[in-house]
C-alpha cells in the first residue's frame, strides 16, 4: 500500500508542486486569470514585485493582482491525502511560528489566549461578509428600453462601480439592485453580460472567466447590464 501511494505521488508530482518554491503546494492559491496555482505565500510574495503570472507571464491585474487570487481548498485536501505526514508537518510548523512570534510579543502568559482567539476567529470566518474572499470590481449599467414605462422603468445607480466577493451570485446582484433602486416586488430584473442573460446562480467569477474574458478588449472592471425582465410569453 505504501509503495502504491509513493508511485501515485510521483505520478501527480507535477500537479501538486509549486512552480516557485518547488515544494508541495501549501495553501494552494490559483490565479483566476490563467488558472495557474502556487503556494499562497509564494504567489503573494511574487506579486510584491510583479503583476505578472510567474509561470506564463500574463498580466494578472494592472494595479492589484491580489484581487485575482482564489484559494483551492479541495486541492489542499487532495495533497494532504496523497502526501503522508504533510498535514501534521505543516500544523507543527504553524504552531512553532506562533510560539516564536506571538508569544514573544505578548508574553508567555498569553499563549493559550492567542490560541483560543485564533480558534474563535476560525469559527467566525463565515461572519466576515466574505471580505476574505477574492474580490472583483464590477460596473452595473442600466440597459434602457424605451418601450417599457411605469413602475417597471428602472434608473441608473448613483454609484455604478462596486467591489465585492467574486463568489457573489447574479441572484444577489438582483437583490442589491432592487434594494438600491427601491423597486416594487413586482418588478423583476434581468442581468446581462455581453448581451447574454445570466442565470441567477452564476457567480461573478464564473461570468468573468467564461463571458467577460472573451470580450474583445478584455476591459476591466467587468460590466454587467440590468433591465426589467422581458416576458416573451
Amino acid at each position: 500500500m505504501m509503495a502504491e501511494r509513493k508511485h501515485l505521488v510521483r505520478e501527480f508530482n507535477h500537479f501538486i508542486t509549486c512552480y516557485l518554491c518547488k515544494g508541495y503546494l501549501i495553501k494552494p492559491t490559483t490565479v483566476t486569470e490563467c488558472l495557474h496555482t502556487f503556494c499562497k505565500s509564494c504567489i503573494i510574495q511574487h506579486f510584491e514585485d510583479s503583476n505578472d503570472c510567474p509561470k506564463c507571464g500574463i498580466q494578472v491585474h494592472e494595479t492589484n493582482p491580489l484581487e485575482m487570487l482564489r484559494c483551492d481548498n479541495t486541492l489542499e485536501e487532495i495533497i494532504f491525502k496523497l502526501v503522508p505526514g504533510l498535514r501534521e508537518k505543516e500544523e507543527e510548523q504553524e504552531t512553532e511560528f506562533w510560539k516564536r512570534n506571538q508569544l514573544k510579543d505578548n508574553g508567555p502568559g498569553d499563549g493559550l489566549r492567542c490560541k483560543k482567539q485564533r480558534s474563535e476567529e476560525d469559527e467566525d470566518e463565515d461572519d466576515d461578509y466574505h471580505r476574505s474572499d477574492p474580490q472583483i470590481a464590477i460596473c452595473l449599467d442600466c440597459l434602457r428600453n424605451n418601450s417599457l414605462s411605469g413602475e417597471n422603468t428602472v434608473k441608473d445607480l448613483i454609484k455604478r462601480y462596486i467591489r465585492c466577493s467574486s463568489r457573489v451570485t447574479v441572484g444577489t446582484i438582483k437583490k442589491f439592485l432592487s434594494l438600491k433602486l427601491q423597486l416594487p416586488s413586482s418588478c423583476e430584473l434581468d442581468v446581462l453580460c455581453n448581451g447574454e442573460i445570466m442565470g441567477k446562480d452564476h457567480t461573478l467569477e464564473f461570468i468573468y472567466m467564461t463571458r467577460w474574458r472573451l470580450h474583445g478588449d478584455n476591459a476591466y472592471p467587468m460590466v454587467l447590464e440590468y433591465r426589467p425582465r422581458i416576458d416573451f410569453g
